[in-house]
């Protein structure tokens, strides 16, 4: 397993000085990282990264940085909300995945990936989200996307989130055979699965989702979580109420090299996070 961590992390409680793409970058290799998740507009400030920044020349920028610093980007964060009910909206967002998917097969990133959104313009969840219709509507929005991942031959990733329309293995198994792509592909991360109607059942709801996601899983997510005034909180992996052992037996037997990055760290524990699922790991 490559062990890697969300970018936009790393020095996020230093000056702005220290968050410059550069920075992220040197200081994520320096404290034993192999890979990022990258989102441009959290990790470079003063950007916006709207249809007219997606150039060629970012495309150059980005590689340039990460090979210097002998790191993958192992995902191009993307999460705009694909079942907006504004029309106008919708299309700029799908305009803007476009821009991001040829930046990504430019820059040699593999993969863009996205949460699924909600069927409202607060991307909240409602009581539409889980249903039938919105479920419908996020994949007729996500065709063109993925049609343009195959086009670049860049992998498309969704990542199922309970508070969003894939909530489920289930769900997001009908996303995947409703659209018939080989390149669209799973970010799985087994703490967003997790709502405070399941989490005591979290052990079932995270195997069903390795055994029926399993062959398109492409990457991983590893944060822990807290309950806190009746919600679950994300924090850093290693400082709240995950076991690991299941799905890191997982990983190890059925996911070789797979790249998995860290979130919800600080500067201050993200080198024991790591070193913490990498003892484990290790030890199974």
């Amino acid at each position: 397993m490559q062990i890697g961590i969300r970018l936009h992390d790393v020095n996020a409680q230093e000056p702005e000085a220290l968050q410059t793409l550069e920075a992220r970058a040197a200081k994520a290799r320096q404290e034993g990282f192999s890979c990022v998740h990258l989102a441009l507009a959290k990790c470079i400030k003063g950007v916006t990264f709207d249809d007219a920044a997606l150039t060629e020349g970012l495309a150059a920028y980005v590689r340039r940085v990460f090979r210097r610093n002998e790191l993958d980007v192992a995902v191009l964060g993307c999460y705009l909300n694909l079942a907006h009910p504004d029309g106008d909206k919708l299309r700029a967002f799908q305009s803007r995945y476009f821009g991001n998917i040829r930046v990504a097969a430019l820059a040699g990133v593999g993969m863009v990936g996205t949460e699924t959104g909600a069927p409202n313009a607060a991307y909240k969840l409602d009581a539409d989200t889980h249903g039938t219709e919105a479920l419908h509507t996020f994949i007729r929005n996500l065709e063109p996307v993925v049609a343009c991942a195959e086009h670049y031959g860049v992998t498309m990733a969704i990542e199922p989130v309970w508070n969003h329309i894939v909530y489920n293995a289930d769900r997001a198994l009908e996303v995947i055979r409703s659209i018939g792509s080989p390149n669209l592909r799973i970010i799985f991360d087994p703490v967003n699965l997790l709502g405070m109607e399941n989490a005591d059942n979290r052990r079932y709801v995270i195997a069903d989702a390795m055994d029926k996601l399993c062959d398109r899983i492409a990457m991983v997510h590893i944060k822990d979580f807290r309950h806190e005034d009746g919600k679950l909180v994300s924090i850093a992996a290693g400082t709240g109420e995950m076991d690991y052992t299941d799905i890191l037996r997982f990983l190890k037997a059925r996911k070789p090299f797979v790249q998995a990055t860290l979130e919800n760290t600080t500067n201050d524990n993200a080198v024991a996070s790591r070193e913490l699922i990498e003892r484990l790991y290790q030890s199974l």
